[in-house]
């Protein structure tokens, strides 16, 4: 395991098995900027979302969105507080 999918694991804990599954399914399986894979993977996940018309069978993606985004912002609180305005203001162009 990866130390960012330890970080989200041990940040995820006491989420639901189905949603802490579900978002690790977007998070690649590699090391690196903790922040920016947590965004990417949000945005992975908010893409399905958003492919779809609608209704509950994208509700578990979307959460998991929301929980990845959430993560992304607080690894770079912990990693770059200076940087989290910046960071948040480049999720949102995105």
């Amino acid at each position: 395991m990866s130390k960012t999918a330890e970080w989200i694991a041990a940040h995820m804990a006491d989420a639901p098995p189905v949603l802490r599954e579900r978002a690790m399914q977007y998070v690649p399986p590699t090391d690196g900027d903790a922040a920016e894979r947590l965004a990417r993977a949000a945005g992975a996940a908010l893409d399905v979302v958003l492919a779809h018309a609608g209704g509950r069978g994208v509700a578990l993606d979307l959460l998991a969105a929301d929980g990845l985004i959430t993560l992304a912002l607080l690894a770079k609180a912990n990693a770059a507080p200076a940087e989290l305005d910046a960071f948040a203001a480049s999720l949102m162009r995105r």
